[in-house]
């Protein structure tokens, strides 16, 4: 009897479950793990999701519009270059310090300079997004003169500047182009264009991990995510599309035009789509060096480009579907 109620007990799906388990957690360890992530996911989600409404609302009762956004722009690339570094240094680059915060912070300033006026000027020799483009253009040359003067012995350069280049341009590049969503049109569709993509991607994201908790079996990339599922990818991807289209539909009518439910449909599929295609990019930078989260700053969120990656790569697909005219005034 004793034997045959341990070849059950060995057996049974619990146990295996829990042996394939690289960690080999019990079930009640488990259980008391994901309320504890879950509770500090809300308390700092809900922190964040305040910072940035009261932000917003500043934001569009100034005459400048994005000026307020500018501090928090500022902020988030200098943490999230300090991130980055530590990734490149992890991976055996050595970035210099200087040139790569600087170098990736060039074009979030560029970006940011149409601020500056509370009407753009039509005569300016740069467009908004051109400001972007010089930034980039600046933060690589700085990084090339630094590499110049640290110059001393062939093999190593091209390496260091490659790295600081992809700070540069994942890092400042694409957290420019969510400033220029900010700008684009006159103040209030500039607000929801920005959050447009905001709301799109972090729905997305919710739902996703939402479905996956509960129904994912099946991996999706393990190589790259472990924890990313078809099921959770899937289900919580058409879901959050559905809802977000549903809630910007009624936003942006409510800005004076009315909106295609198809057209917002595919809106809402190709900044997900991007959005998945972020987070799994910086999945595979950490996963290279060995990195669980870019940083511990955020208990239940990892770092700020964990709280980014999704943001980063959606944006300029966000930016190229407003000004092509797929929604919008």
């Amino acid at each position: 009897m004793r034997q045959h109620f341990m070849k059950l007990l060995l057996t049974s799906p619990v146990v295996i479950a829990n042996s394939a388990d690289s960690r080999h957690k019990t079930l009640p360890s488990i259980c008391r793990h994901y309320p504890f992530v879950l509770r500090h996911r809300l308390v700092f989600g809900l922190s964040i999701i305040a910072i940035l409404a009261a932000l917003c609302w500043a934001d569009a009762n100034c005459a400048r519009p994005g000026i307020f956004l500018v501090p928090l722009a500022i902020t988030l690339c200098l943490l999230a270059t300090h991130e980055m570094i530590n990734i490149l240094r992890a991976s055996g680059s050595n970035p210099l310090l200087g040139s790569t915060y600087l170098g990736t912070l060039m074009p979030v300033l560029g970006a940011c300079v149409p601020t500056l006026w509370t009407t753009y000027p039509e005569n300016c020799p740069l467009s908004k997004i051109g400001w972007l483009a010089l930034g980039l253009a600046m933060g690589l040359l700085i990084a090339i003169i630094a590499e110049m003067r640290r110059f001393s012995e062939p093999g190593k350069t091209v390496a260091q500047l490659a790295a600081t280049g992809l700070s540069i341009f994942y890092v400042g590049g694409l957290l420019g182009f969510l400033i220029q969503l900010r700008l684009l049109h006159d103040s209030s569709w500039g607000l929801a264009a920005l959050l447009s993509v905001i709301l799109t991607v972090k729905l997305s994201d919710t739902c996703q991990y939402t479905f996956g908790k509960l129904l994912g079996k099946h991996k999706l990339i393990p190589k790259l995510s472990p924890g990313k599922t078809w099921e959770g990818t899937l289900y919580g991807m058409t879901s959050a599309v559905i809802i977000a289209a549903l809630l910007l539909c009624t936003i942006l009518g409510n800005l004076g035009t009315e909106q295609s439910f198809l057209k917002m449909i595919l809106f809402c599929t190709l900044v997900a789509v991007a959005g998945i295609v972020g987070d799994l990019a910086e999945s595979m930078l950490k996963r290279d060096v060995g990195f669980k989260d870019s940083s511990r700053w955020l208990p239940g969120l990892g770092g700020i480009l964990d709280l980014l990656d999704s943001l980063l790569v959606a944006a300029p697909v966000g930016y190229f579907c407003w000004v092509a005219g797929l929604i919008g005034p």
